[in-house]
């Protein structure tokens, strides 16, 4: 849903920068509010690589651009509700709340500002691991771990944490898991032992890249090419490399709490700056879809709860 409305002065009462699950759940429960709510968004999500999301219940195995065209056409309802495709590149505070600038020129004012802007993830730079996002490369083992459960798996990562953590994670839906680690592992004693314990084996080479058979159908096996010594064959990896949030707009407005992996918010998704929200990935919380949306919906009413406050004394 999009509609035309005019930028300037005219006071929303809240901002919702992201149209994901947290982004589009705020705006549902603040429309059945009666809130004048103004989303934005690029219309570039987290999960457009996958081809299902999971761990949803009633919506397990949804493909992530059904969840959303089902959640925009049910926004449509609520009048007060607008979604415009623009991008926030910039936010400051006045007296009243919230300016929110955009790419294309427009600037809006609302009385509260939730950022569900996401994360991006840090994708192994190598020739196909883009190919094969979402196809046989992924992120999250809660998502995509069940489709690949007895299957020859690799994890990408170093040291303890990244490497061997993921790696001893995986165990749970494969006995047959090699840890990748693109070059020195970075692995304790303890952290070697560990995995040899699981019969989890370390190739330390470096990555010359991914190989498969053309444009390979899901969870179809690959090639892991090395500099040196045998290719690997697979039928699904998992990287653990890091995550950055896809909008500075926190740090811009003063939080103290921004970070790489999120925004540290009270229980009712607030930040230390008085009427900023965040929630969904870029919240410090489960990188779930079901959580994004449940962190959408208690943002939401917390803002009610405040303009409710300052409406009625």
């Amino acid at each position: 849903m999009v509609k035309a409305y005019p930028a300037g002065q005219d006071l929303f009462d809240a901002i919702v920068v992201g149209a994901g699950p947290a982004g589009l759940s705020a705006a549902l429960v603040l429309g059945r509010c009666r809130r004048r709510i103004l989303v934005l968004d690029d219309g570039k999500p987290r999960n457009s690589a996958s081809n299902a999301m999971h761990g949803f219940l009633s919506r397990d195995g949804t493909a992530p651009s059904d969840f959303l065209s089902i959640s925009r056409e049910q926004l449509q309802s609520y009048p007060s509700v607008t979604i415009l495709k623009l991008r926030a590149i910039d936010a400051s505070r006045d007296g009243t709340g919230f300016f929110v600038h955009t790419s294309d020129g427009p600037s809006f004012r609302a009385r509260k500002l939730l950022l569900a802007t996401g994360v991006v993830d840090h994708l192994p730079s190598q020739p196909g691991f883009q190919e094969l996002y979402g196809l046989a490369v992924f992120v999250c083992p809660y998502c995509d771990g069940w489709e690949l459960r007895d299957q020859p798996l690799a994890v990408y990562g170093k040291g303890d944490d990244k490497g061997a953590g993921l790696a001893l994670e995986m165990t749970l839906w494969s006995s047959n898991i090699v840890l990748c680690t693109d070059g020195p592992s970075e692995l304790s004693t303890q952290g070697l032992r560990r995995l040899a314990e699981h019969g989890i084996s370390v190739r330390e080479e470096k990555i010359i890249c991914l190989q498969g058979d053309g444009k390979i159908p899901h969870n179809a096996p690959f090639d892991v090419v090395f500099e040196f010594g045998p290719t690997l064959r697979r039928t699904g990896l998992f990287f653990n490399t890091g995550r950055h949030q896809a909008s500075d707009l926190a740090a811009r407005l003063g939080c103290d709490t921004f970070e790489a992996k999120g925004c540290t918010v009270d229980s009712k998704q607030m930040t230390h700056v008085p009427g900023l929200y965040v929630a969904g990935d870029a919240s410090r919380d489960v990188l779930q879809v079901i959580v994004a949306a449940a962190e959408g919906a208690q943002a939401a009413i917390a803002i009610n709860t405040a303009l409710l406050d300052q409406d009625l004394g």
